[in-house]
């Protein structure tokens, strides 16, 4: 079987696609490289470094299936560069789908966002309640899961609505909550908790790449569509804590900001087709604060995604 990643040497394809090819799998990746490459040279992997919105129906020749991640990465990235976020994330989905439509794809899985449900003060926020997202961010991944399900009967297509993911990756990203709160108390022993009582959900990046795989595997099996994917949901100033217990020599301080993005995410859904997280929250931080601890996660300036687009000169 022959995949095609997009976005494929981001924060989770650098695990994911080693990973498809140690399980035997032809890989094509498509990715514009803005990041780096961290992919290593495979006998069963193409790289093409090419921006979606340049795809041409050749480029998807003898493709199965498509494992969508490419795309602006978070909130305040899209915040700085709005129009092309929604160029990237909107018509290039759409140019994609067209081409899949023509090479007769089998199936599609597209990295989503449980922020598309904007605020929710429901314990359990599942597929069926409505989105109100509130961002262009969210705002882009909810019109383009509409784009994706246009296309239903030419191929299976499931929109994967992930957490906040957290993890060490070989394309670390060093601006998403948990890893920023534990490379703080690893290098700094303060943690800086902005506002701290919104819930947030949270996936390691391992998992999120196992369900990837999961339903490459299962897709004949499985109903297009929605679906959550979470280990579960804590508030901010609880993961502060619970870092913060690794060494008791690190402190927690709270600015107080008004951060009205809360919601708690429900994977019931997802369970039901037979697919469960398997890390452990406490030990994956653990891993984690010890591989900042000892400098075997870099710091470098392209894992912080709004410092890397002004760099490349992204925004204007």
């Amino acid at each position: 079987m022959k995949i095609l990643v997009t976005g494929g040497s981001g924060y989770v394809g650098s695990l994911l696609v080693p990973k498809l090819l140690k399980l035997n799998y032809q890989v094509l990746v498509i990715d514009t490289f803005w990041y780096g490459d961290f992919l290593k040279k495979h006998k069963n992997l193409k790289k093409v470094k090419k921006n979606i919105l340049d795809l041409e129906k050749k480029d998807l020749k003898n493709i199965d299936g498509v494992i969508h991640l490419a795309g602006i990465a978070n909130d305040t990235s899209s915040d700085l560069i709005p129009k092309l976020t929604w160029e990237i994330t909107c018509l290039g989905t759409k140019i994609l789908c067209d081409l899949c439509k023509e090479n007769k794809v089998k199936f599609f899985i597209y990295a989503s966002s449980s922020s598309v449900y904007g605020v929710k003060k429901e314990k359990k926020v599942h597929e069926e309640l409505s989105c109100k997202p509130i961002s262009d961010y969210n705002k882009t991944k909810l019109v383009t899961e509409k784009i994706i399900q246009g296309y239903d009967k030419y191929f299976k297509n499931f929109l994967i609505r992930p957490a906040t993911l957290y993890g060490e990756a070989p394309k670390m990203r060093l601006d998403l909550t948990l890893n920023i709160l534990t490379e703080q108390a690893a290098k700094k022993k303060v943690i800086n908790v902005h506002g701290g009582e919104q819930y947030r959900p949270y996936l390691h990046v391992n998992d999120m790449v196992d369900l990837y795989i999961f339903l490459i595997k299962k897709y004949k099996k499985v109903k297009s569509g929605p679906y959550n994917a979470s280990s579960g949901n804590m508030k901010v100033i609880d993961k502060a804590k619970l870092i913060s217990k690794i060494n008791n020599k690190v402190k927690i301080k709270i600015k107080k900001i008004i951060d009205i993005r809360s919601y708690r995410v429900d994977s019931s859904k997802l369970n039901k087709i037979g697919f469960f997280p398997k890390e452990n929250l406490e030990e994956a931080l653990l891993r984690m604060y010890n591989l900042f601890k000892n400098n075997k996660i870099k710091n470098k300036p392209q894992f912080y995604s709004i410092y890397w687009i002004k760099k490349l000169g992204l925004a204007k």
